[in-house]
């Protein structure tokens, strides 16, 4: 299959970020990984010369050190983008969940959520487990920080163990950045030499390692993390006026401009607060169950649906990460909505703090 794979790895010397090319031979279906904003011109000359058909312009996670190209992407060559629904924007045409596959042509790339450097991390594993596109979770020799972003440094350790240590020792790790000159490692090489996770280093050494660094933030962190969860927009949130003073709810604003509430609240919302679920129907019954009550309206459904509803009613939605009510938010917003928010992180995070509060409940032996 590697016949037909056109690979192309580029980089980025200010920001030392590494954009990744990647076609179908046959069809000329192409995706661009983690593209940079000054570098559009670039990567639209490239496709152009070697005649190719931007299918994908994707990010492995909310970036803070360079703004990313991927709306100028789809607006210059039509292509679609994604980035993980944990990354707390409804910005991008697709939201990715573990598994999800990434398709161009003949070819794919597997989507791994590997958390612990944001909450939003996915890595893209290709179909034939010959690479890895591992973003800044996993770096050559190293990983990414886990000091800010819903940094989580055991949540790290976990995420490159299951999901990128797990691949076979032969798969090539291509990392977002690099800041040596090195080009690619491999999973084995860096379950033997990575100085932070390697050699059977335990979960609670890397985490005194990474508590231990005291990195100074990136340069760019106060523009690129507000623009990337707009697609690379600077201009600013354009998005209607958010709900943010009226007292129905405890509304806190993501960076996105997504009005949203924590989950305590939404389990013990009052009646007269309508509970919108917008997951598959699938995932409504599925293993993280749904809130009390709560109405299921899958998010490719919802402007339809929710066209003949009260503006004024207030309404709280729910997802699995908080990604598609995120969407949804923003679209009934848009449609003349006054009191829409948001559940924060979505029934995974209900699952999290109802696996915590068990933990705690048991007694001690």
């Amino acid at each position: 299959m590697t016949q037909s794979l056109l690979f192309r790895p580029l980089f980025d010397p200010e920001s030392s970020t590494y954009t990744y090319l990647l076609a179908d031979r046959a069809s000329g279906a192409a995706v661009l990984i983690d593209p940079v904003l000054e570098q559009a011109q670039r990567d639209i000359g490239l496709l152009e010369d070697l005649g190719l058909k931007l299918e994908w312009a994707l990010d492995t996670h909310v970036h803070a050190d360079h703004v990313t190209a991927m709306g100028v992407l789809r607006e210059r060559t039509g292509c679609k983008t994604a980035l993980s629904e944990r990354a707390g924007t409804g910005w991008p045409d697709v939201l990715l969940r573990h598994g999800q596959r990434v398709e161009f042509g003949g070819r794919y790339l597997e989507v791994r959520e590997t958390p612990g450097h944001t909450s939003g991390c996915i890595s893209f594993v290709l179909d034939d487990q010959s690479k890895v596109f591992t973003g800044d979770a996993l770096l050559i020799r190293g990983c990414g920080r886990t000091d800010f972003q819903q940094g989580d440094a055991s949540q790290l350790f976990q995420s490159i163990h299951e999901q990128i240590f797990a691949l076979p020792d032969a798969c090539e790790v291509y990392p977002g950045h690099d800041y040596k000159g090195r080009l690619v490692s491999s999973v084995g090489e860096e379950k033997r030499f990575n100085p932070r996770l390697g050699g059977g280093k335990t979960q609670e050494q890397f985490v005194e390692i990474m508590n231990n660094l005291h990195l100074a933030h990136p340069k760019k962190i106060a523009v690129a993390v507000p623009a990337n969860l707009y697609g690379g927009a600077t201009g600013g949130h354009a998005d209607p006026e958010l709900p943010v003073s009226d007292p129905w709810a405890p509304i806190e604003v993501s960076l996105s401009g997504i009005p949203e509430v924590a989950p305590e609240w939404v389990l013990s919302a009052p009646a007269a607060i309508r509970l919108v679920d917008v997951r598959e129907p699938n995932e409504f019954d599925g293993p993280l169950g749904h809130v009390a009550r709560s109405e299921l309206v899958p998010l490719a459904t919802v402007p339809d649906v929710v066209r003949g509803w009260d503006r004024d009613a207030p309404v709280a939605l729910i997802c699995r990460s908080g990604g598609r009510s995120g969407k949804a938010a923003m679209q009934m917003l848009k449609m003349g909505f006054r009191r829409v928010v948001s559940m924060r992180g979505g029934m995974t995070l209900v699952q999290e703090l109802a696996s915590k509060r068990d933990a705690q409940a048991r007694p001690s032996l």
